[in-house]
């Protein structure tokens, strides 16, 4: 268990709308939580060592909450096409290399690399449906030393033929074999069930999902009303359903005892969003997919009025950066074009909110994370905004949106720390 002390210029969030941030100030990790923060160090705490990051920024580590580690090899190509169009011609296209595990271990070595060095500090991701390369996958998320869920993606149905599971059975068989192999092995690396979307994954397999569920306590990822046409189709394959969270949730996978993120909530309807607040579903915001695939604008300000669970996505690749700082960026852009086109009522958030639901909002989902309050995990990262130099004398405050803005995280990034242990 880890006790030492951080200097620097400190900025956490509390709430949504109050965001800390002190100048020269102490930052004490005690057996790897947080004790506090003081302007003036403690004498009980003068003897911890003391990492010094003068005139840095230290923030607590950020929580993607949905990313797709297959996808990453070629994010930024092909985002002129739609959801489905790109599903089909781009991500399952580049999915289907991961059956030849030579290729996912130099693939994913890339992407476990590229997250360690971001200031992400805990991520849910999305494998393939292959088991190897899902266990290739999460053998290099543990060596990061990040904090991660990964899960081997289901799919049985509306999908090419070399990532279709022969049946509902063969891959509840997979998923199982998988969950054992996996369950205790790691330090901080966990299985997720990831049912790729309900237009992949038949009523069968759906309902031994929520068997293993049920069985082996897996939290759960999946995709919810993203896209249009995504949504009228899965009303034609579920026409019993009230919606696309109430397909879920009659398999028992949308919250309640199964701890679950749904991706994008685009055009959830008002009924689907109170069924999300009331089985405790986090939604994983991800503007910048929502962008590139043309899917439209999730209703955020609506959730946080809401007082749903909220959290960012990158969702690399549509997302085109594994950058969460952009991520806030694009979500703040983003409520302001849904406020000034779809509804001008719902009026657009704020950095402050943002900043929480990429730190402490998102990192609810993994427990008491994203923040420096007392008994609060430790992770934090420390970043040298010196690289982006301003004539002026600037507050912490200013300092910190303009590391945002301006993508400090891509070389900035001095140290990083997770569950008080330092990675970088």
């Amino acid at each position: 268990m880890k006790s030492f002390v951080i200097k620097g210029d400190i900025c956490y969030s509390k709430n949504k709308d109050n965001l800390i941030t002190l100048k020269d100030s102490y930052l004490v990790c005690e057996n790897s939580l947080c004790k506090g923060v003081y302007e003036e160090l403690p004498s009980e705490f003068c003897e911890y060592e003391l990492f010094d990051y003068t005139d840095k920024l230290v923030i607590p580590g950020l929580s993607d909450l949905h990313i797709h580690a297959p996808q990453f090899a070629f994010r930024s190509l092909n985002m002129d096409a739609e959801l489905l169009d790109w599903l089909n011609n781009s991500a399952f296209m580049e999915e289907t290399k991961y059956s030849d595990n030579d290729y996912a271990k130099r693939a994913y070595s890339i992407f476990a690399n590229s997250l360690k060095n971001s200031v992400t500090t805990r991520a849910c991701i999305f494998a393939t449906l292959h088991k190897d390369a899902t266990k290739i996958l999460m053998d290099l998320m543990d060596e990061t030393g990040l904090e991660t869920y990964v899960g081997k993606v289901n799919m049985d149905r509306n999908c090419p033929d070399n990532l279709c599971e022969s049946s509902a059975q063969r891959s509840a068989d997979d998923t199982v074999s998988w969950v054992l192999d996996t369950a205790d092995k790691y330090k901080s690396t966990y299985p997720i069930l990831t049912p790729r979307f309900i237009p992949s994954c038949s009523d069968e397999l759906m309902k031994k999902l929520a068997d293993i569920q049920r069985e082996y306590k897996l939290p759960v990822q999946s995709h919810l009303s993203e896209n249009k046409d995504e949504i009228k189709w899965v009303q034609e394959l579920c026409p019993k359903s009230k919606s696309y969270g109430d397909a879920y949730d009659k398999f028992g996978l949308f919250g309640k005892e199964a701890k679950t993120i749904m991706a994008h909530c685009v055009y959830s309807t008002k009924d689907e969003a109170e069924l999300m607040k009331k089985n405790g579903v986090f939604v994983a915001h991800c503007p910048a997919s929502n962008t590139n695939l043309s899917s439209g604008i999730a209703p955020i300000r609506r959730y946080l009025e809401m007082d749903l669970k909220v959290g960012l996505g990158t969702d690399v690749a549509g997302g085109h950066s594994e950058s969460l700082f952009r991520t806030i960026a694009d979500t703040v852009q983003m409520s302001k074009l849904y406020y000034r086109l779809i509804d001008n009522t719902a009026k657009p958030v704020t950095f402050n909110e943002v900043f929480f639901l990429a730190s402490k909002g998102g990192g609810e989902f993994f427990g008491k994370v994203g923040s420096f309050e007392k008994d609060y995990e430790f992770d934090a990262v420390v970043i040298d905004d010196s690289i982006l130099p301003h004539p002026q004398k600037l507050t912490v405050f200013e300092r910190l949106q303009r590391a945002v803005y301006l993508n400090a995280d891509f070389n900035g990034i001095t140290a990083k720390f997770v569950k008080g242990e330092k990675i970088i």
